[in-house]
């Protein structure tokens, strides 16, 4: 029995090695989707460490110590503490004490940072002079020391220095005895950005009050000067392989016990560290993987299946005689079985070995090409589903040889088996099963569970289902050219319609277009999102973070540093502080169409910078110097001692800061109220003036201002008869204003005492209502720059807000300033760039007084979605689509091969009949082509059903996507792309098995 089967597979090889293929590809792509997986699992933590930030690779401790106190006293020094605590796997520790000193500087409002840190002179490149090495040395940043007329040999003396609590003196003070040192040598840093540094800003490009090079020297020269406090700290940073994938859960665990351990410290050690944000980030990206994969995994290792069937059954088709003569002849029922069975198996058996080791093999070479350096997890996990695919592929070898295996010998003998008279029990459980898994995934709305087969199923059942219905219209067709003289055509459709086989291969080539389409649309969704998250969702080409700064201060700065407005934005961001209320921005609006990231729908961003910022009939309040004088007639003031007090909001016009002036307390009869502030020596934009209470209960008083200016120069910020005209102000509630014959009449009256902010009088510089641009259901209220509740007027309806997404808001910078009740420092200042700012922007800005905290591009953050857990998955997604095309070309070249004898015997007959050969050619040309260009449409139209009814869960933009508007769709030439890619590996196939039959 066994040398007979040897027999069949060597006479009939190249059907043996066709089935042992499809048989290798169906294991290879069970193997491949695990082991794509472990490999994707490590791509996902190599590529959130490389674009993570030193932050997130580290972790620093920090502990400020009075080693004066300490001296000689018990106790555990942070010198022993924090290298103990900071002691994780694979990571390497730098030790670094540092305390602010004076001497250097000429003056006491900057102390220099006197800083010690682990190794430092191996970080530094010496430009003159060398390093300090011994106790008493220091070195010098070269533009320190440049700027000082400092070199090396000179002597400096230094002294411990704290900051003066005194208000009215901002200033460092010596607070221990002078020591003299000698500048060893001046530095640059080469890489202020490595991760040695840590996250200290020892190189910031504006440090607020010290100098932005610090003075480094050997931790003897720390210890041994008079000092007090000092801040000490221990960085740790991750080495090579310390956040690898398999050593994820040992650092989780160090970090559990770190955490207890700084738990039961108290508050005397504090942490610093984005590791774990990473270590989530890696998890969300692993997990995101794990339901992104199996989505197209499941389809393939089933279309693979399917192809072993549909082969089995076209070589059991051309079997039909023989096993006709051996059921004939009476051979006994199992010896039937293996002569019927042995063939195909040990070409499956054959082909599952080798599956086994080409899909590792496959996933080896796909991950040293998209991830090099990275590498694949060694072991056997990625065989696990081997077994089931081999078993899976052998059972449709055998379910495809069901009918011959108990036909009787008449039906064996048969040519003509009656194709597609079948009962559709097989159409309608696949449309069954699809609708009820995509019922589950849309409940569940996660690929998991039943919900995987969803996607699959549908573009199956929709396979079948247009199979089903095809061959008989092409049976219709085939006689129509017939009775048309097309004799070629006629001939090529009747020999698909009439074989067993061709709606299975029909169903198999939709299948395999429908996968291409399907991928082709989650690739080209997944793009999209990334492009939106990206740019959308940064805001701006590039953005840039700034430490708090009032509002006035940040639009002055970033206007002085691109004073035509080419290529910088001011931006606030607040957050919604009651109920259900959106974030918002605002913006400087007549620069937002040349910097925000606009999305493409929509109002577009000129319009919306004009209903920000209408045109208002009322110039700012100047007050032209820097002694702000208000005179004030007040009447029926509250009775009992009780007060009230004068404020005046002010902002600077030569790109100041703003601020709040105290007047003092009011007082009765005509009165000047003064007070000098050297913000306003260029001039000073009036904000508001406040008169607020001391105590509460009712509050009443009736004031005229009757001159507001400054006196140095002597000069009026209005004139009298514009001072008094109501119309150019307005008053919050508690108060109503008038004319007078005086000036401007502001009376108060409040019976239940005045809010916090008391009654504040503002110009009417900016309209009342600030215009706002809304996405989604926000209301008619925002909380402004000072944290209050403010009314606006929802001026443009929007699909979504740069940055923020489909929930927010967007108002103009200046105009919400200016409505602010009290000047504040704004929380989440950022300076937006276009992509072709100046090199030198950050010292433009720095030049202005911004300190920058932070520097994100658009570019950068679409190369780190890149390396994300979606991106990453949907390369395994190009590779199922290859393995398609190739399960689809074969089938079509192993049909064409066993059709081959059968129709050349069908065609020879009718050459005898008469045929010509030149129509016989055709007709065995075209039988094959005609088959896939029916195939290729139909089934990108069931990848696009499938996607419209599936791809909504595939977490494409990350578990938890933000709230930007995601494009659910591809680009429609991507999908036509695809198609006609599809479309013309198949035709190839096919005009390859066409000939073999032709000739």
């Amino acid at each position: 029995m066994t040398a007979l089967i040897l027999a069949m597979l060597l006479r009939r090889r190249r059907q043996a090695v066709a089935m042992a293929l499809l048989a290798m590809l169906a294991v290879a792509a069970a193997v491949a989707a695990p082991a794509y997986l472990r490999a994707a699992d490590r791509a996902v933590a190599a590529g959130q460490v490389d674009t993570a930030t030193a932050t997130e690779r580290g972790l620093a401790l920090t502990r400020t110590e009075n080693d004066a106190a300490s001296a000689g006293a018990r106790g555990v020094s942070f010198a022993d503490l924090g290298p103990a605590l900071a002691d994780l796997p694979g990571f390497t520790q730098v030790y670094a004490v540092e305390y602010p000193a004076v001497g250097i500087e000429p003056d006491t409002v900057r102390a220099s940072r006197l800083v010690f840190r682990q190794d430092f002179c191996a970080h530094l490149t010496m430009v003159t002079g060398r390093c300090a090495a011994a106790s008493g040395e220091i070195v010098l940043g070269a533009s320190t020391a440049e700027r000082l007329k400092l070199t090396a040999g000179d002597s400096v003396t230094l002294a411990y220095a704290e900051y003066s609590k005194d208000p009215a003196f901002q200033m460092y003070f010596e607070a221990g005895k002078p020591l003299t040192m000698i500048v060893a040598g001046t530095y640059t840093v080469p890489a202020p950005g490595a991760t040695y540094w840590g996250g200290h800003g020892y190189f910031a490009a504006n440090p607020g009050n010290r100098p932005g090079e610090p003075v480094f020297t050997p931790g003897a020269t720390v210890a041994a000067m008079d000092h007090k406090f000092a801040s000490k700290s221990v960085d740790s940073s991750a080495g090579p392989g310390a956040l690898g994938v398999d050593r994820l859960d040992d650092l989780r665990a160090a970090l559990d016990t770190l955490d207890k351990m700084i738990q039961n410290l108290g508050a005397s050690v504090s942490v610093s560290t984005g590791l774990p944000e990473l270590l989530t980030r890696i998890d969300d990206g692993r997990a995101t993987a794990r339901l992104i994969v199996p989505v197209v995994a499941v389809p393939l290792i089933v279309l693979s299946c399917f192809v072993i069937f549909l082969a089995a059954g076209y070589g059991a088709e051309a079997r039909r005689p023989e096993l006709a003569v051996v059921a004939l002849r009476g051979v006994r029922r199992w010896e039937r079985l293996l002569l019927a069975t042995g063939e195909n198996l040990v070409a499956v058996v054959a082909g599952a070995l080798a599956g086994c080791l080409a899909g590792q093999l496959l996933i080896n070479l796909m991950a040293a090409v998209l991830f090099p350096g990275v590498g694949t997890a060694a072991g056997f996990g990625s065989l696990v589903y081997a077994a089931p695919a081999a078993l899976a592929a052998l059972l449709a070898a055998l379910l495809a040889l069901r009918r011959q295996l108990f036909a009787p010998v008449a039906v064996l003998l048969r040519r003509v088996t009656g194709a597609g008279r079948r009962a559709p029990v097989l159409e309608i459980l696949a449309v069954l099963l699809a609708v009820v898994t995509t019922v589950q995934l849309s409940l569940s709305g996660v690929p998991e569970g039943a919900g995987v087969f969803a996607a699959g199923l549908v573009i199956f059942a929709a396979a079948l289902l247009v199979a089903r219905i095809l061959v008989p219209v092409a049976a219709r067709v085939a006689a129509r050219a017939l009775r048309r003289g097309r004799t070629d055509v006629a001939l090529a459709g009747l020999q698909l319609a009439r074989r067993s086989g061709a709606t299975s291969l029909l169903a198999l080539l939709v299948a395999v277009s429908g996968v291409a389409a399907y991928v082709t649309c989650a690739i080209g969704s997944g793009l999209r999102d990334r492009n939106v998250i990206a740019e959308q969702g940064t805001g701006a080409d590039r953005v840039l973070t700034v430490t708090p700064v009032s509002p006035w201060k940040l639009l002055s700065a970033v206007r002085a540093a691109d004073p035509d407005g080419r290529f910088a934005m001011a931006v606030v961001r607040t957050e919604g502080n009651h109920n259900g209320e959106p974030a918002g921005l605002a913006v400087d609006s007549p620069r937002l169409a040349t910097v925000a990231t606009w999305p493409g729908s929509g109002p577009q961003a000129a319009e919306v910078a004009r209903a920000l910022r209408p045109a208002v009939p009322q110039e700012p309040v100047v007050i032209p110097g820097r002694d702000v004088s208000l005179r004030v007639d007040a009447s029926n003031l509250p009775s009992g001692g009780r007060m009230l007090g004068l404020l005046v909001a002010v902002s600077s016009l030569r790109g100041g800061d703003s601020t709040l002036l105290d007047l003092g307390t009011i007082r009765e009869g005509v009165k000047d109220y003064s007070q000098r502030t050297e913000l306003c020596a260029g001039g000073c934009r009036l904000d508001g003036i406040q008169v607020q209470a001391a105590v509460s209960g009712n509050v009443t008083a009736h004031l005229v201002v009757t001159a507001l200016g400054s006196v140095n120069p002597v000069a009026a910020a209005l004139p009298a008869d514009r001072l008094a005209d109501p119309a150019r102000w307005r008053v919050s509630a508690d108060g109503s204003v008038s004319g007078g014959p005086a000036g401007l009449v502001l009376d108060i009256a409040a019976p239940n005492g005045l809010s916090q902010n008391g009654v504040l009088l503002q110009p009417a510089d900016s309209p009342g209502t600030v215009p706002a641009a809304i996405a989604g259901r926000a209301g008619n209220q925002i909380t402004g720059l000072d944290k209050q509740l403010h009314p606006v007027d929802r001026a443009v309806d929007l699909h979504s807000i740069p940055r923020l997404g489909l929930f927010a808001w967007m108002t103009d910078l200046e105009y919400a300033d200016r409505a602010a009740a009290v000047e504040q420092a704004a929380d989440k200042p950022e300076v937006w760039l276009t992509d072709d700012a100046p090199a030198d922007v950050l010292d433009r800005l720095s030049t202005q007084g911004l300190t920058i905290a932070g520097d994100v591009r658009t570019a950068e953050v679409r190369a780190q979605l890149a390396r994300q857990g979606p991106a990453i998955s949907l390369w395994f997604y190009v590779l199922a689509t290859v393995l398609a095309l190739l399960l689809g070309a074969g089938a079509l070249l192993l049909a064409a091969d066993v059709d081959r004898p059968r129709q050349a015997e069908d065609l020879a007959a009718l050459r005898v009949q008469g045929l010509s050969a030149r129509v016989a050619r055709r007709a065995g040309l075209w039988a094959y082509p005609m088959l896939v260009l029916v195939a290729v449409p139909a089934g990108t139209g069931a990848g696009l059903l499938g996607y419209n009814l599936t791809g909504r869960t595939l977490p494409l933009a990350g578990l938890k996507p933000p709230p930007l508007p995601l494009p659910v769709w591809p680009h429609w030439w991507q999908v036509v792309g695809v198609a006609v890619v599809v479309l013309m590996v198949l035709t190839g196939a096919a005009v390859v098995a066409g000939r073999r039959i032709s000739r």
